[in-house]
Parts: structure tokens; C-alpha cells; sequence
């Protein structure tokens, strides 16, 4: 990094004036005493590309893609890691010194690590995981339990056809439900995850029967807004051990604040208080 130059890192979609992705990464800025800037950048689907190939020339090191761009931003990358190609969406481009982007996807990380944070006894292989619904998050979330070694995935959502597409990707450790079956597919299944947006303020909520529930499963939702959904408190209500979302959204950060500004931050107490904006 030249020192000459203060760096620079935003989040990029449409919209974006609700991102919490500028709180977090100006505090780890501020915290760690570093020079740098993190921005939202609201930009449409049509001036995508040229925005990106922009940011370089600008002083950019690297920019978060969300909603609509993910998979549009793995078409423009130059270079795609593994992990991006497999889920098929990017969410963390770093751009390098001659101006090629460099696609990563950092979703899966942040879910596996918040899940295993706020529930350290959580073990993978002890039984089926459920996950409800088959958008981008629900690609990187299948991903990386398959790779956890969970031994079964039942999966549904609301239009099968979504979910049947992603079972012939990720193969047959990977079983589709029927969206009104979903409260069956919940029977003896050690981990619970709720992928689609169901729940979240704004929202229609979440209708599945938790008949089947297992008190002994893990039950995550990676809606954060409102916090503590209406999923989880059922969960807890069944003696299941929760995990809310907001940890995801901060530790898939963690990664690309390190490539950008050359030190890994610190997840803790203050960091949630940040993310919540309070």
C-alpha cells in the first residue's frame, strides 16, 4: 500500500442508504488508528461495470458488492476464488495494483463463524441440517455446511424449481422439500436455517411449524432486523440453542477489511453495538 495515498473501500448496490457496512468498517478504522475511507455507493445495474473499472483509478483498494450486483460482479472479475465460482455470487472484490478485480465470496466464512462463536458446542456431522429458502445466501450457506461435513441438507423454498436447481449444483447430500412440507423437514434435524428473508421487518413472517423441532438443534436466522425474529424466539421457547444474524454480517467484513487496509479486525461487544447503531 502506497503511503502516499489514503486508501480507499466502499459497498456497492441499490439501495444501499440502509448498509451498516460504513458503521462498522469506519470504527474498525477509527479503532485500529488507520488512514482510510469506507463509502456507500448507490449504483444502478446498468452503470455497473463502468463504475468498477473506475474505482481503481480513483484510489480504491476494494469495495463489498450486495444486492442486485453478487453475481454480476463475478461476471466482471478478472480473477475468482474457488469459494466465489462455487457459490456463484461475490460479495468482496479487491482490486490489485494494475486494476483487475479480484472476486471472493466471504458469506459462507461469515456464517460458519458466527454460528460456531455463538454456539461452540455445534457439531456439523451429528445430524440433517434444514435450510429455508434457495436465494444467493442460501447458495453460500449450503456450501459451507456441506464442506463442515454435514451429512444431509434438506432444503426448501417457496418455488421448488429455485431449490431443485441448487440440489443438481451441490448434489445429492441435498434434499428438496416442498414448501408446505417445510415443518417435516424440520424432524430430527440437528441445525435449523432460516436463508430467505422471511421474518425481516417489512416482510411476510415466517409461517413453518416447529412440531418437529428438536430441542437439541442449533437454530440460526440471518435476518438481523428485527434481531431476535420470531423464529428464534419459538426456537429458544423448544429449549434450542439460537444464533441471530448480525455476527454473519460482521465477520464476512472481517476478511476483506484485512486485504484493504492490512490489519484484521477485532469482533466483539462494541463491534455488535456499532453494526445495531447504537
Amino acid at each position: 500500500m502506497n503511503d502516499d495515498k489514503i486508501p480507499l473501500a466502499g459497498v456497492i448496490g441499490s439501495p444501499i442508504a440502509h448498509s451498516r457496512s460504513p458503521a462498522l468498517h469506519g470504527h474498525w478504522l477509527r479503532t485500529n488508528g488507520l488512514r482510510g475511507h469506507y463509502v456507500p455507493m448507490d449504483v444502478g445495474q446498468s452503470n455497473l461495470a463502468e463504475v468498477l473499472r473506475a474505482l481503481p483509478k480513483a484510489g480504491f483498494v476494494g469495495v463489498n458488492v450486495t444486492i442486485p450486483h453478487k453475481e454480476a460482479a463475478l461476471e466482471l472479475a478478472d480473477v475468482v476464488a474457488d469459494r466465489a465460482a462455487l457459490i456463484g455470487a461475490a460479495n468482496t472484490l479487491t482490486f490489485k495494483p494494475d486494476g483487475k478485480i479480484y472476486a471472493d465470496n466471504t458469506d459462507g466464512y461469515g456464517f460458519m463463524e458466527n454460528l460456531r462463536t455463538a454456539a461452540p458446542h455445534w457439531d456439523p456431522s451429528v445430524g440433517p441440517a434444514t435450510v429455508l429458502g434457495a436465494g444467493g445466501a442460501s447458495r453460500a450457506v449450503i456450501c459451507s455446511l456441506l464442506d463442515a461435513g454435514v451429512p444431509e441438507i434438506r432444503l426448501s423454498n417457496r418455488t421448488r424449481a429455485r431449490a431443485e436447481a441448487l440440489r443438481q449444483e451441490f448434489g445429492t447430500r441435498v434434499v428438496v422439500y416442498d414448501w408446505v412440507q417445510a415443518g417435516n423437514a424440520l424432524d430430527g434435524a440437528a441445525t435449523v436455517v432460516n436463508a430467505s428473508s422471511l421474518g425481516m421487518i417489512g416482510k411476510a413472517e415466517l409461517r413453518v411449524p416447529l412440531d418437529g423441532l428438536s430441542p437439541d438443534a442449533v437454530v440460526t436466522d440471518l435476518v438481523y432486523a428485527p434481531l431476535d425474529t420470531a423464529l428464534l424466539q419459538r426456537a429458544r421457547e423448544r429449549g434450542c440453542v439460537t444464533v441471530d444474524g448480525l455476527g454473519m454480517l460482521i465477520h464476512q467484513a472481517v476478511p476483506g477489511f484485512e486485504r484493504w487496509f492490512g490489519v484484521r479486525p477485532v469482533v466483539d461487544e462494541e463491534t455488535r453495538r456499532v453494526a445495531l447503531g447504537q
